[in-house]
């Protein structure tokens, strides 16, 4: 290290360079008037932008500066102008310090802005977010400074050997980094893409589109890993031992969690089960919410969750109420007095279920006479809904209750159970004055 801090000169830094040959009024005019040139294009392609769209949060951000918009036209703009002057003159080392300057401001606006498009980013994307800001930051402090050389070589001489491979901690390190960028960067394109199939799409194209961005983020992280593996040096033909100990894995232990994934896909492909479907399995009915690649959810009106692996739904017996048609039938049963008049009762019923705005007209409600029953005449009304999504007890209520508002103004009575019990050998008990109340 004391060696390395030796060949440390100020004069041989990029700010060091950039301080002793001097600036220069031009370059850092022109400098300034990029900056500038960048401010004003951010402010016109602001115009017509939502206030709190997510489109302006990301390229403008809430102050101009921490958008991505102005370091990209920073960047361009002062690439261009390095362009340019170089023609007439060899070396620009302000413009080069203010280049990488403008790289590593883009760098870090993209890594921030990046975690306005996720919905609901979790507590460790932030934090890997904001640690991935401070080194880049670091990194570039170095850069200018001229440390960053030394630290790579300080780095590099810490060596160690596993098998026929020499390790190094810069190669640990370096490897560590690409492979942590490589994988956000493909979670990051997974989510922009998930975000961009699944907007304003409802139905069966949901899930179609659901399936797709599923398949593409399993390939952008395998492609991803593939190539962090090999940056890191990582020879990938060594990996056919381990590739082969995990078909193993698969083929005893792993089998149930491998066919929930392929009975993901295989729901999404072919659709039997989509998002928003009304399906009732192992005696859970609700709703479906999300098909994820190894389970479904499904939401029951009373809130309640259950995750239900994606085998069962192959393998097992799924009742779907809006497979092909959302309409749902549902019935109620009355009783009411023998000397009732039937056809006035069924007219009762029928308009009473016709008065509910969520019972449809066509096909209309229908009541009929079902049994005649120990103490009344049992009737049911049956009637077809379209929405079980909002829930049945509801509709079912309001029925019942106009049922119930008919018949008792048409003075129509709903009997009592009526039973008549027979005492045979009963004796009457009295108490003993002597012995007190039994």
């Amino acid at each position: 290290m004391i060696n390395s801090m030796r060949q440390w000169e100020w004069d041989l830094t990029p700010l060091g360079v950039a301080w002793g040959e001097g600036a220069g009024a031009i370059q850092v005019a022109l400098s300034a008037a990029v900056l500038l040139l960048a401010w004003g294009l951010s402010h016109f392609f602001s115009r017509g932008m939502g206030v709190d769209s997510r489109r302006r949060r990301v390229l403008v951000g809430r102050h101009h500066w921490d958008g991505v918009l102005i370091p990209l036209i920073s960047v361009a703009g002062m690439w261009l102008l390095r362009m340019l002057l170089k023609r007439v003159q060899d070396a620009t080392p302000f413009l080069d310090l203010v280049q990488q300057f403008l790289l590593a401001w883009l760098l870090v606006s993209v890594i921030s802005r990046a975690m306005v498009l996720q919905s609901a980013p979790s507590p460790w994307r932030r934090a890997l977010s904001r640690w991935a800001v401070r080194l880049t930051w670091v990194a570039w402090l170095l850069w200018a400074l001229g440390g960053l050389p030394i630290v790579r070589a300080e780095l590099g001489g810490v060596s160690w050997t596993v098998g026929e491979h020499t390790w190094t901690l810069l190669t640990v390190v370096e490897g560590g980094i690409t492979t942590s960028v490589v994988l956000i960067l493909a979670l990051w394109v997974s989510s922009l893409v998930e975000s961009y199939l699944l907007r304003d799409v409802a139905g069966g194209d949901l899930s179609l589109r659901k399936m797709l961005a599923n398949a593409v983020r399993a390939l952008l992280v395998f492609v991803g890993l593939v190539l962090a593996l090999g940056a890191v040096g990582i020879n990938l033909t060594a990996l056919s031992v381990l590739g082969g100990a995990l078909g193993v894995g698969i083929g005893f232990g792993l089998q149930k969690l491998a066919a929930n994934y392929v009975s993901g896909f295989v729901i999404l492909g072919e659709r039997s089960v989509r998002i928003g479907d009304i399906v009732k399995v192992d005696g859970f009915e609700g709703q479906v919410t999300d098909i994820r690649g190894r389970y479904t959810v499904l939401r029951a009106p009373t809130g309640i969750e259950s995750i239900v692996p994606n085998e069962m739904l192959i393998t097992q017996r799924v009742e779907n109420l809006s497979l092909a048609d959302t309409k749902v039938w549902l019935s109620t049963t009355v009783g009411v007095a023998y000397d009732s008049d039937v056809d006035v009762v069924v007219r009762l019923l029928e308009e009473a279920a016709r008065t509910q705005a969520r019972v449809l007209q066509d096909p209309g409600p229908h009541a009929a006479l079902q049994a005649f029953g120990p103490d009344a005449l049992e009737f049911t009304l049956g009637f077809w809904i379209a929405d079980p999504s909002n829930g049945r007890l509801g509709v079912l209520s309001g029925v019942n209750r106009a049922v119930l508002a008919a018949l008792r103004e048409h003075h129509i009575e709903i009997p009592y159970p009526q039973r008549v019990v027979h005492l045979q050998g009963a004796e009457r008990v009295t108490a003993s004055p002597k012995q007190g109340p039994l």
